[in-house]
């Protein structure tokens, strides 16, 4: 029976568990990169993802997310987005999400809420002209 004040080792021994090699953390990074208008996400020093944004005064719009397929299920995208909307915060601009999964991100983190504003038609057709 599972107890919460029980530490559980997965049924190996003391001796089995100490000689286990743990892998070594991984590196994450999230750099911005403005000659290339987007944020870059690396693990252990290899490009794992990008978020693109168009900049417009005090507005950074963002429109295109990927990660790389041998990168996919480790979280990266919303360690990438969380990265780069604090970012964003720090440089003292809005939000505005034009990505799906950014947005997505937006809905369930209430956080950038007071400066996140709504895709208008003039967003929409600064992304079109781009």
């Amino acid at each position: 029976m599972f107890h919460p004040s029980v530490r559980h080792s997965g049924g190996m021994s003391e001796e089995q568990r100490d000689s286990t090699p743990a892998e070594p953390p991984s590196e994450v990074s999230v750099l911005d990169v403005p000659s290339r208008h987007r944020y870059e996400i690396s693990l252990d020093g290899v490009r794992a993802g990008l978020t693109r944004y168009l900049d417009r005064g005090d507005q950074r719009v963002f429109v295109h997310t990927e990660i790389d397929d041998d990168f996919a299920g480790r979280g990266l995208g919303s360690e990438l987005i969380s990265g780069a909307l604090r970012r964003t915060r720090a440089a003292g601009m809005r939000i505005t999400a034009v990505c799906p999964f950014v947005t997505r991100y937006l809905d369930n983190h209430h956080e950038f809420d007071d400066i996140r504003d709504p895709v208008t038609p003039d967003v929409l057709a600064a992304v079109r002209s781009e």
